[in-house]
């Protein structure tokens, strides 16, 4: 593999690297040998993943080898050789080890450190994992972390729903030495599968089913002497999570891959929320345990020496009795509480929750002598009750994770005093769940019988990422490919920064065409704010929108919505009108499920529609924010374009984020560089939609078309959001026909210059959606058409047809160029195509035109013409002029007229009357009378109600394409102006169909 010099260290990639990734690899490296913190930005498709992991690897590979050439010089008595000499073979491994400069006197006990790679997703993870085993590098030791509900294989305790539930079965198990898997792990875990091989997640499973040792515990084993960890990044930043793994920081490397999602991360780790009815359901639980007892004694069993060895010995009568009068006194406390905004709750400092605890006896050095109690009295519960109680210890395990967040830190001042500045309390009324309010704003409805949420909310990502600093880790390295803007992000984080990069892309202009769509094809506004998101109006043109762009755009199409109930919405809407199902006929549509079940056979039939040869195409509906938006490769035909249908703003009246905006403006008024709640609002939506953005352009040859469908993304705010890479690119089209036009050209020219994957054969170009953690580089040609002009024929040959639209005009727009007009028939007028272009990058237009030479239809005189525009009242005049029997009309020297020839010379309102009546002389002689009535009356219909579907499809009935398509595409001059550009695309798909 080509090797590199980065900051003297070797990196061996794969590849020879781009420019965009050495000096990503570079900042990595820095970041590693200073012992500093880093966030790096690269975008979606340019190797950040495998350039992350060959940096940081190659580093690793040069410390490692530095510390054990160190180890030898430490093996030598400094005194038997002299401190000269000494000194001198110091400075010399120094040089050879490279620019670090650490001291053999206070390092070489230093035992190497690790790398702990974590990303969002177990998906995202096992990708990353696959980009390791492509490189120089996958001789390294590796673990991977799970969950029991990934690598549990017992078949009972795996069957179990709940997560806690497992966790205490299998406790229980391995404590009595009755798992056969747990058992296994000691004489398996040096066989060389686990040695000699990466597995991720999946390969762990099968090879502790080969090898009837548990895959869990066994992981736990293989990270002792792992060089590289991989695991979800909530594994670090959740406290609770990190001691139950085990995992230590010290002198470790943390890179937190996907980061974008890191500081909602951090809050939630270190947030909860416990109710009424949870403390309830505590008491409920003690008081199954004690009845058990009860009952134990009243058989003269004795609970604790007759069941040595079993949990029951583990607490007495004595511990429940006061856990439930502890309960019971938090119970009285919590219904004490009087909330005085009894609509929208009340809001407390984050050291109330140490109030509200103090008055059950809960204190500091009391909670963990408590927490164990409980954990043991869930281990019964969950594993050795004989009462039929379903919940099995929930609620109890609820609470001691209150515990453990509330006390996680100790109880210096320090600590207090971070608590109250980063946590909030928040009390509300709890409702019944057909009651819980509508975070979209619905007016919710309340009981005085209702009891309390208490939540304890962490507004502060920084809380976290101090916690996790102060554990003594080396360096920490966050990157995604959209973390702009940066300095906000970095400010919330709270830890120092020291270096920071922003990538561009890269892919050429020329592979991705980026716009901002204000309306649809009938005019009316996109806009998807909360005020007009249900106008009916609003939604018809959005549907329109998207059919029109199904008809355009090739291949696969992605649409995401701001939420599930806008998208639920628009769907029933289109539906019931009818154009769910023209949309469908277009392209198949698939819609991610708010579930997860599902979801992977949604995903697998929207693959395989997409390689459908018969098929052209299919659309998939998905929600910024959801499963589709993030993690998923919607590579070359898998994705062609991506169309954002509003801002992804988070939920309006959700307490938790007006309480977030609140807590920032506190912030900011303490100091002004600090975030605004409205700039931390508009944020959220930015970023939803650079990760919705970045599903397609997967890698260097890929290309596509990004259509920001709503007019508030053209607020300067909001393009400034935007990731970095795209926004010399935006452009702002006025109109539909203008969008129609520059797609049509952007497609024709990807097509027939940028490398095109092998739709039959190549398992690059249609490959299953696999999470987007890393970019795909594969070169896999059909074809690829040099600039020649003979290639330049060949490929007007072979896309004649591919997409017919015509250029969208208004009213006063002017051809000016000159050539002689060429006599056409009817039907050669009307099958005309425009030109593919040659270079859309190149495609401008001059002083003199009003639209790009490459894109005109015909060649036409300098005379002055207008675009012809028939009224509605000439429409009638023309249908009573033609003899019904003779099949003439009584113009017959009009009549006889080429229509070619009257279309080239039209000036007056005379000339328009004599291209209706040719046209109509036309259709009567196509038609039957039966026929013909149906097409006078679908005139009449249409100049009264201006119905353009019903239009299209009565004209589609009359006229189907492959007998009668001349006589459809005519009736384009007869068009109302606002339905002009709708005509036009839904032709040029009826040809595409053709095809």
């Amino acid at each position: 593999m080509p090797e590199v010099t980065i900051n003297n260290v070797i990196v061996n990639f794969p590849f020879k690297p781009y420019p965009v990734q050495e000096e990503y690899m570079a900042k990595v490296i820095e970041c590693l040998q200073n012992s500093k913190n880093g966030v790096l930005e690269s975008p979606t498709g340019t190797g950040k993943t495998l350039s992350l992991l060959c940096s940081s690897l190659s580093w690793l590979l040069t410390k490692k080898a530095q510390l054990q050439a160190q180890s030898l010089v430490g093996a030598i008595e400094e005194p038997k050789f002299g401190g000269y000499f000494f000194k001198k073979l110091n400075n010399g491994l120094k040089e050879a080890a490279g620019s670090e400069s650490s001291d053999l006197s206070t390092t070489f006990n230093w035992a190497p450190p690790k790398i702990i790679y974590s990303s969002r997703t177990h998906s995202q993870l096992s990708q990353a994992m696959q980009e390791l085993k492509r490189t120089s590098y996958k001789h390294v030791s590796v673990a991977v972390l799970g969950s029991r509900d990934q690598l549990c294989i017992h078949p009972e305790v795996s069957k179990e729903t709940s997560s806690s539930n497992k966790i205490y079965m299998c406790h229980s198990k391995v404590k009595s030495r009755a798992c056969f898997y747990y058992n296994n792990v000691e004489t398996r875990k040096e066989d060389p599968l686990f040695k000699q091989e990466i597995l991720d997640i999946e390969d762990l499973v099968k090879a502790g089913q080969k090898l009837s040792c548990c895959p869990y515990f066994l992981s736990k084993e293989l990270k002792q002497t792992a060089d590289v960890i991989f695991m979800p990044y909530n594994y670090l930043l959740d406290t609770k999570a990190r001691r139950a793994q085990g995992i230590e920081l010290q002198n470790n490397i943390i890179l937190f891959d996907e980061a974008h999602n890191i500081e909602k991360t951090c809050e939630e780790a270190s947030s909860l929320q416990i109710c009424s009815t949870d403390v309830a359901l505590c008491i409920d639980e003690v008081t199954v345990v004690m009845e058990d007892m009860a009952k134990d004694m009243d058989h003269q069993n004795d609970f604790l020496m007759e069941n040595a060895g079993n949990p029951q010995k583990d607490f007495t009568a004595d511990d429940l009795c006061i856990l439930k009068a502890m309960f019971l006194e938090l119970e009285k406390a919590i219904d004490a509480i009087e909330i005085v905004k009894r609509d929208e709750g009340d809001t407390h400092p984050g050291g109330y929750i140490f109030e509200l605890l103090e008055k059950a006896q809960l204190t500091h050095g009391k909670e963990q002598l408590v927490i164990e109690k409980l954990e043991k009295i869930v281990t019964y519960l969950t594993t050795t009750s004989s009462s039929p109680f379903t919940r099995k210890g929930n609620a109890l395990q609820k609470f001691s994770d209150l515990l453990r967040t509330v006390f996680s830190s100790g109880n210096s001042a320090h600590f207090r005093e971070r608590v109250k500045q980063c946590y909030k309390v928040y009390i509300q009324l709890e409702e019944s769940k057909k009651n819980k309010n509508d975070i979209w704003g619905a007016k919710k409805t309340v009981s005085k019988n209702d009891g309390k949420v208490i939540s304890y909310w962490c507004f502060n990502p920084g809380f976290s990422m101090q916690n996790l600093m102060e554990q003594g880790v080396r360096s920490v390295v966050l990157t995604s490919g959209t973390l702009s803007p940066l300095k906000p992000f970095i400010s919330e984080l709270g830890i120092p920064i020291d270096f920071q990069l922003e990538s561009p892309h890269i892919v050429k202009g020329d592979q991705i065409c980026v716009g901002i769509l204000g309306q649809g094809p009938d005019g009316y506004s996109l806009n998807s704010s909360y005020n007009t998101r249900n106008d009916p109006k609003y939604i018809g043109s959005l549907g329109r929108t998207i059919f029109n762009f199904s008809c355009l755009i090739p291949h696969g199409l992605l649409v995401f919505f701001p939420s599930y109930p806008i998208m639920k919405k628009c769907r029933e809407e289109w539906q019931n009108t009818g154009l769910w199902t023209k949309i469908a006929d277009r392209k198949p549509i698939y819609v991610e499920p708010q579930q997860k079940d599902g979801f992977i056979n949604v995903m697998k039939e929207y693959c395989e529609k997409i390689r459908d040869p018969s098929c052209k195409g299919a659309i998939f509906m998905a929600v910024c924010r959801g499963k589709v938006s993030e993690g998923l490769d919607f590579a070359n035909a898998n994705g062609r374009a991506v169309l954002i249908t509003g801002l992804p703003f988070p939920p309006l009246k959700d307490p938790r984020i007006i309480l977030k905006q609140r807590y920032l403006e506190e912030t900011r008024a303490k100091n002004k560089e600090a975030l605004s709640g409205q700039q931390w609002y508009q944020l959220e939506a930015s970023r939803a939609v650079n990760q919705a953005i970045g599903r397609i352009i997967r890698h260097k040859n890929d290309y596509g078309a990004i259509v920001l469908c709503d007019c508030r993304f053209d607020n300067p705010s909001f393009k400034k959001h935007l990731s970095a890479w795209l926004r010399p690119y935006i452009k702002n089209f006025n109109n539909f026909g203008m969008i129609t036009r520059v797609l049509r050209d952007f497609y024709r020219y990807a097509e027939h210059t940028l490398p095109q994957p092998n739709m039959v054969g190549s398992s690059s170009s249609n490959r299953p959606l696999l999470p987007a953690t890393t970019a795909s580089f594969d070169t896999t040609v059909s074809r690829k058409i040099k600039n020649t002009a003979k290639q330049s024929s060949e490929v007007t040959s072979l896309v004649e047809d591919a997409f017919n639209i015509d250029i969208y005009t208004n009213e006063n727009e002017k051809y000016n160029k000159s050539t002689e007009v060429k006599k056409m028939n009817f039907s050669e007028l009307l099958a005309m195509e425009s030109k593919p272009a040659i270079n859309f990058s190149d495609c401008k237009l001059k002083d003199n035109y009003t639209k790009c030479e490459l894109t005109m239809n015909i060649a036409k005189p300098a005379m002055k013409k207008r675009k012809i525009k028939m009224l509605p009242v000439e429409f009638n005049e023309c249908l009573s002029g033609p003899s019904t029997s003779s099949g003439t009309s009584t113009d017959s020297k009009d009549s006889s007229k080429n229509f070619q020839q009257i279309s080239e010379d039209v000036n007056s309102d005379t000339d328009k009357k004599a291209l209706g009546k040719t046209y109509l002389k036309e259709v009567k002689r196509s038609l039957s009378e039966v026929k013909y009535k149906t097409f006078a009356k679908m005139i009449q219909d249409y100049t009264k109600t201006g119905n353009f579907e019903e239009l299209l499809k009565v004209l589609g009935s009359l006229f189907p394409p492959k007998e009668l398509f001349h006589l459809f595409i005519g009736f384009k001059h007869f068009l109302k102006k606002e339905h002009i550009a709708a005509f036009e695309t839904h032709v040029a798909c009826l040809r595409h169909v053709q095809l």
